[in-house]
């Protein structure tokens, strides 16, 4: 899917229309968006890793397969930040559609 690098918005902090460059944001992997998250490295590492009671969630459930729906996704959803030229300042766009592949182009 083609997307031009610059396109004419509302910019929500100078409050009318102005150009913005669209970047496509990567995802910085969940353990350090969510550093604590269940199962990430911090939270485990400050819990000394192997003590309490009980059998650490391993055994209460089926095999994963049996219950969960699983399966990884095709493509990834875009996640795209737009700068205003003017007062320099990012804002997101509100829901992020899946495509195999995209390409800023220059218009």
């Amino acid at each position: 899917m083609k997307i031009p690098k610059v396109k004419m918005r509302y910019c929500p902090f100078c409050k009318k229309h102005t150009e913005h460059k669209v970047i496509n944001q990567h995802s910085r992997g969940l353990n350090r968006t969510h550093t604590m998250s269940r199962g990430s490295k911090s939270r485990v590492r400050g819990r000394g890793r192997r003590r309490g009671m009980g059998n650490w969630g391993r055994y209460s459930r089926k095999a994963i397969g049996a219950w969960k729906m699983t399966g990884s996704k095709v493509s990834k959803k875009s996640d795209f930040r737009y700068q205003c030229k003017e007062c320099k300042k990012m804002h997101v766009q509100r829901v992020g559609f899946r495509a195999k592949k995209l390409e800023f182009s220059e218009q």
